[in-house]
C-alpha cells in the first residue's frame, strides 16, 4: 500500500496540472535566507512566470514580493501552497490551505504526511508530496506552463 501511495504522491499528470495552472504560489517557510531551498525554488517559480507569496512568521519581503505571517493573512486568492516546513507541521499548513481555498498543495522533498494527503485529496484539491518543482519542471519539459 505504501508504494502505491508514494506513486500517487508524485503523479505526473497532477504535477503537470499544478505547474501549468498554478499562477500564484504561497511559499510557506520562505525567508530572505539564500541558503534555504525555499529561496532558490521560489526564484525558479518567478522565472517561470509564477507570482510567489512568502509566508513566514517574520513576514519578510523576498524576491520583491510582500511576505505574510500566515496563509490566512494573504488578501488575495492563492492557487498553490508550496510547503517548506518539517513534516510534523505540514499537516496544519495543508488544513490552512484548504481553509483559504487553495487549488493545490505541494509538499517539498522530505515533507511527508499521508493523513494530510488524504484530507487534501478527499476535499477534491490536487496534492503533490515529497517532490520539488525545480526537479519536476525540467523533467516534464517546456510545455508545462
Amino acid at each position: 500500500m505504501a508504494h502505491e501511495l508514494t506513486t500517487t504522491w508524485g503523479d505526473p499528470e497532477v504535477i503537470r496540472r499544478v505547474l501549468a495552472r498554478g499562477e500564484t504560489w504561497a511559499v510557506v517557510g520562505l525567508s530572505e535566507n539564500p541558503s534555504r531551498a525555499a529561496y532558490g525554488v521560489s526564484k525558479l517559480l518567478q522565472r517561470n512566470g509564477k507570482r510567489i507569496v512568502p509566508v513566514h512568521p517574520k513576514a519578510q519581503t523576498v524576491h520583491g514580493e510582500q511576505g505574510y505571517a500566515r496563509l490566512s493573512d494573504i488578501p488575495f486568492p492563492v492557487d498553490v501552497v508550496d510547503v517548506f516546513v518539517r513534516s510534523g507541521l505540514a499537516g496544519d499548513v495543508a488544513d490552512d490551505a484548504l481553509q483559504i481555498g487553495a487549488r493545490a498543495v505541494w509538499f517539498q522533498l522530505g515533507v511527508v504526511d499521508p493523513a494530510a494527503y488524504d484530507r487534501v485529496t478527499a476535499a477534491g484539491v490536487d496534492m503533490v508530496m515529497d517532490r520539488c518543482p525545480a526537479i519536476e519542471w525540467p523533467r516534464l519539459g517546456p510545455n508545462v506552463a
